[in-house]
């Protein structure tokens, strides 16, 4: 079983962007969740694919 953490850059408890990330079986990547749904699936990306991920909201936040 994986073991979920709230993401640093999700908000408070109000906050509407809040997500979760695991890492997965080994070589499966990593699991991206919402974390107001636990129960409704997750995104599985490999590393690269969350690698990309993160350096596209990085950019996108100094716009």
């Amino acid at each position: 079983m994986q073991q979920w953490r709230k993401s640093s850059y999700s908000g408070g408890v109000n906050d509407e962007h809040c997500v979760e990330l695991a890492r997965l079986a080994s070589e499966a990547g990593v699991g991206v969740r919402d974390s107001k749904d636990p129960d409704g699936g997750h995104l599985t990306l490999s590393g690269v694919q969350f690698a990309c991920l993160v350096e596209q909201i990085k950019q996108d936040s100094t716009r």
